[in-house]
């Protein structure tokens, strides 16, 4: 899942590749930053704290289009649920109408709640009440609603709750994993904030080195 954050961390984990790679790779600028302290050992530390925040951040990329992908699949079996469950629903009000028992027993009465957790029990009573009391699913029948509907929209209530579990985990995985990447990141940033304060010192006279290391000059 790209989002403007990511492309922005995207770009800056490119500096600071280029940064690692040609400090080492231009010998001008590498003999000048040992000089102030950025040896082989130095630079193998920043490189290091490149690949573990790489790592953080592909994982979290990872993790967010898991989540994204099981977002996606909740979101579609909500929709078929709550269009049938909307259908059915209307038959029974018709066929229940005079049926002021059936009425309450299948939670036919009033509206609808749209909070996640209560829509769901709306549903289980409905449709487990049918279930439990043949002669009201019999009823039924008039408007095209069979026994073989009724097991099928109680698999799918159970399909929509494994789907749901499965994303607030995924949701929760993704969470865990953006702030990992944001603690390699903050241990990188610290690193590579004294190095380009150090090699802007360093080089100060070589401006053209300084670009090199992703770091713009002013003419």
């Amino acid at each position: 899942m790209v989002t403007k954050k990511s492309n922005s961390e995207v770009q800056t984990l490119e500096q600071y590749r280029v940064a690692l790679t040609n400090v080492e790779q231009q010998q001008e600028i590498a003999a000048t930053m040992t000089e102030f302290g950025y040896d082989t050992a130095a630079i193998a530390e920043g490189k290091l704290l490149f690949e573990n925040v790489r790592k953080a951040f592909d994982f979290n990329r990872q993790e967010d289009n898991e989540t994204l992908e099981c977002r996606i699949n909740l979101d579609a079996i909500t929709e078929s649920i709550s269009a049938n469950y909307w259908l059915d629903r209307k038959k029974a009000k018709v066929i229940f109408k005079d049926n002021p028992l059936a009425m309450q027993q299948l939670s036919l009465t009033g509206s609808v709640p749209k909070a996640y957790i209560k829509w769901v029990e709306y549903m289980k009573t409905f449709y487990n009440g049918l279930k439990a009391a043949p002669d009201l699913l019999s009823k039924m029948a008039r408007l095209k609603f069979t026994e073989e509907n009724l097991d099928t929209r109680i698999a799918s209530i159970q399909e929509l709750e494994t789907s749901r579990a499965k994303y607030l985990k995924e949701v929760g995985e993704s969470q865990e994993a953006t702030q990992a990447k944001d603690a390699a990141f903050a241990e990188i940033d610290n690193w590579m904030r004294e190095f380009y304060a150090v090699a802007k010192i360093a080089m100060e006279d070589q401006p053209q080195l300084l670009e090199s290391l992703g770091i713009l000059v002013r003419n």
